[in-house]
């Protein structure tokens, strides 16, 4: 009966403590809304619509080109500025331009810091590699804390863009090709940025991009069209922008492609029938840069003035770069085209969200003059930079155990990335030092100083590439750089060849056709092979790489993707074995470019078909006649220095019943090898018989654990109907009776596998 009492007492106190927490949080939601009502009453039209302007000094696109960016801010005409670059007294200057004005509204001050502002870590699609959730808020939290002490409040970031083709150069900004994993990233990415407290002088606005779709640009050719089902956009496409704001995200960017033939800019289903009324986002949307004049391209706009007013009524509040909510939504108004409300709405949410980031209590609060010189590449960051390159890395290939190298061996090290320090970096490293890079060459010597290097090859010959990037190529030099790799390697007792990608062939405006290695690089490579000493494949890009002609020239492959500031150090450690890899795919290495679009969460056809099985009735099903249908590496891959075995599958029922129904899956996991490791156990589903055609596998679940050699630990997953749940034809969430298969192992293709049934 005490008990009772006391469970009584303990449940009546959390419910006080929650009224007092709701009542405190609706008093100061009153009083923000109070504060911006009268802000709002002093404002002219023109310094609302100011509010909707964002300018840049680093481009002039909109119809006040002819004046500069800082006059513009420093006058009033423009409320919020982005890609004021320079020391912290500089970028603080040009924020103090608010108090020139009338009402002395503070501006966001953004930057694309995408992966790192000094500190660079891994490009996002390394960082989701890691499947390390904790370590990716870590890197956005250093990025914030150094972004934030130079003076920046607003970043570009995170891209949550779902992607199946590696021919898109932005798969680098994303976190690969699966809803649930993005899902997880993006929440990891805003908590990092935006921290516990959006006041905190340590905090960035984030602004979760491309919304929405913009990973399924046709051919993967960027800025180009989209087209797919509702079905398909909340199936796979909208999750990871529906947990982003779930996660507290302040903003959202509009994206440059089309949903169901109308722009995102101006797509009043996409940012108000969605994102606010079915989502319930409260924070701002932000146009891409010069989305709204490029209405007019798109055809839906005849011209700058149609675009502005309609971008704003479909429910966009602030424009990047092209001013045409600033140079027509007055005569918009005029007109009778556009209303007061629409645009009180939009000044409203960039004024609620400058409220809630802080900047009317205190605009400069994250201005120190020396405070960036103790924050910027202190060693406390360097560690996680160092950490988070590590944990990035996938090894795809390690045949007769050729990693990792023993530091007695004499190694060649070759290749045009492998003493470049630039390279290390992708094209969103805006600020990153270059100067602070640790080269790979640098790297393996502070370990081994056995070592013999040579360029060996130019970047690419590709004619085209070099054409559009003012490229150099010349095949006597080639010739004679691979003669001096060939004597190096054979002086050594093992080759480590860093080839790849440069960071120009991947990123924004980066689509490719080709995504193999260059062949220059390849034939140096083949001729590395040629001297019969083992041969380590180091490979530095921005995208799931075409490599099936490739494997057979090397013995071992790492994927060290574009890996920041420690590249060297941790490509160092990861090859002498002082960190076994653990990373794994998040997106699909195809065979070839004809399998693109390519992933593991596909749909069976009604002719299934399974590699191998030609002839007879098999000659009619879905398959190539010049490649298989499996992908090279598949999504979720990736080896270790040790070996793990998976035991079978134990489920806690094999029926259950009704939405309150749990059910509960043990799988047994030992590490059978001789290093200690770190291993990602996923766990798969797949609906055989349901309403809709459901996909072969879809990820729910994960767990990373660390084993000691010979050491086993169990596992336990537990699942709920919303586990089982998708979206119907109606686009409803809900689950459906039946069976249901399971699966739980290294990779989306090597699983173990049970059953079970869920009934009503």
């Amino acid at each position: 009966m005490n008990a009772q009492k006391l469970i009584n007492n303990l449940f009546s106190l959390f419910i006080l403590c929650l009224t007092l927490a709701f009542s405190q949080q609706v008093y100061a939601n009153d009083q923000r809304d109070a504060f911006i009502k009268a802000l709002m009453g002093k404002m002219t039209i023109a310094e609302k619509i100011a509010q909707l302007n964002l300018v840049t000094p680093t481009s002039k696109t909109g119809p006040f080109a002819t004046k500069n960016a800082f006059l513009k801010l420093k006058d009033g005409s423009a409320g919020n500025v982005y890609s004021v670059m320079g020391e912290p007294d500089f970028i603080h200057k040009k924020a103090t331009l608010a108090d020139s004005t009338s009402l002395k509204i503070p501006f966001f001050n953004g930057l694309d810091i995408v992966h790192g502002y000094k500190t660079v870590f891994p490009i996002p699609l390394g960082l989701s590699c890691s499947w390390d959730s904790i370590l990716i808020e870590q890197t956005a939290r250093v990025a914030a804390i150094e972004g934030s002490a130079v003076g920046y409040n607003w970043t570009f970031s995170p891209m949550v863009d779902i992607t199946r083709d590696p021919r898109w150069g932005r798969v680098m900004e994303g976190a690969g090709e699966d809803p649930y994993l993005g899902s997880v990233v993006a929440r990891a990415m805003i908590k990092g940025y935006q921290g516990d407290d959006l006041k905190s002088e340590t905090s960035l606005m984030a602004c979760v991009k491309h919304f929405a779709l913009y990973g399924a640009a046709e051919a993967g050719r960027d800025y180009n069209t989209t087209d797919m089902s509702r079905l398909t956009m909340y199936q796979y496409y909208l999750p990871p922008y529906k947990a982003a704001i779930k996660a507290g995200a302040g903003s959202i960017m509009s994206s440059f492609n089309d949903i169901d033939g109308v722009p995102a800019t101006a797509n009043k289903w996409l940012l108000t029938d969605l994102l606010r009324d079915e989502w319930g986002f409260k924070g701002f949307v932000v146009s891409d840069y010069n989305c709204i004049q490029e209405l007019v391209a798109h055809g839906v706009a005849s011209d700058y003035e149609e675009a502005a007013g309609k971008a704003l009524i479909a429910g966009l509040d602030m424009d990047m770069a092209s001013e045409s909510f600033a140079g027509s939504c007055q005569k918009l108004l005029d007109d009778g085209k556009i209303t007061i409300d629409q645009i009180d709405a939009a000044c409203h949410r960039i004024l609620e969200a400058k409220y809630n980031l802080g900047l009317f209590e205190n605009p400069y609060r994250n201005f120190d003059p020396g405070k960036a010189s103790t924050v910027l590449l202190c060693e406390k960051h360097k560690q996680v930079a160092k950490e988070a390159a590590c944990k990035s890395m996938v090894l795809l290939k390690n045949e007769n155990q050729t990693l990792p190298l023993s530091r007695q061996s004499k190694i060649a090290l070759v290749g045009p990335l492998a003493d470049v320090q630039n390279q290390m970096f992708s094209m969103w490293s805006f600020r990153g030092e270059t100067d602070s890079i640790v080269t790979i060459l640098n790297g393996l010597k502070k370990q081994q100083n056995k070592i013999v290097y040579t360029e060996g090859s130019f970047i690419t010959d590709e004619p085209v590439f070099l054409g559009k990037s003012r490229g150099f190529y010349n095949d006597q030099e080639q010739a004679e750089m691979i003669a001096k790799a060939i004597e190096a390697a054979n002086q050594s007792d093992v080759i480590v060849a860093v080839l790849g990608e440069t960071s120009n062939m991947s990123g924004e405006a980066k689509s490719k056709t080709d995504i193999s290695i260059p062949n220059c690089q390849r034939q140096l490579l083949k001729a590395l092979k040629a001297t019969g000493k083992p041969v380590v494949l180091v490979l530095i890009n921005g995208r799931p790489l075409t490599l099936t002609d490739d494997l057979q020239f090397a013995d071992a492959i790492l994927e060290a993707w574009r890996p920041g500031t420690m590249a060297g150090d941790a490509v160092a450690d990861v090859l002498f074995g002082k960190y076994n890899p653990s990373g794994k795919l998040t997106m699909t290495f195809p065979r070839s470019v004809g399998q693109i679009p390519i992933y593991y969460n596909h749909k069976n056809t009604g002719r299934p078909y399974v590699d191998g099985q030609r002839g007879g009735i098999m000659k009619f099903n879905s398959y190539y006649l010049d490649e298989l249908n499996s992908p090279l590496f598949p999504f979720g891959y990736g080896l270790s220095y040790t070996s793990f075995r998976y035991g079978e599958i134990q489920l806690s029922d094999t029926l259950v019943t009704g939405d309150k129904g749990k059910l509960t899956a043990k799988i047994t996991v030992t590490n059978t090898g001789n290093y200690t490791g770190e291993e990602t156990v996923q766990l798969y589903l797949n609906d055989p018989v349901a309403s809709l055609v459901r996909p072969v596998k879809e990820l729910k679940k994960f767990q990373k654990i660390y084993l000691e050699p010979g050491e086993s630990k169990e596992l336990e997953f537990e699942l709920t109907t919303e586990d089982l749940k998708f979206y119907n034809h109606d686009l409803q969430w809900q689950w459906e009776p039946g069976d249901f298969n399971l699966f739980v192992g290294t990779s989306s293709s090597d699983v173990k596998v049970a059953q079970f049934n869920w009934q009503k």
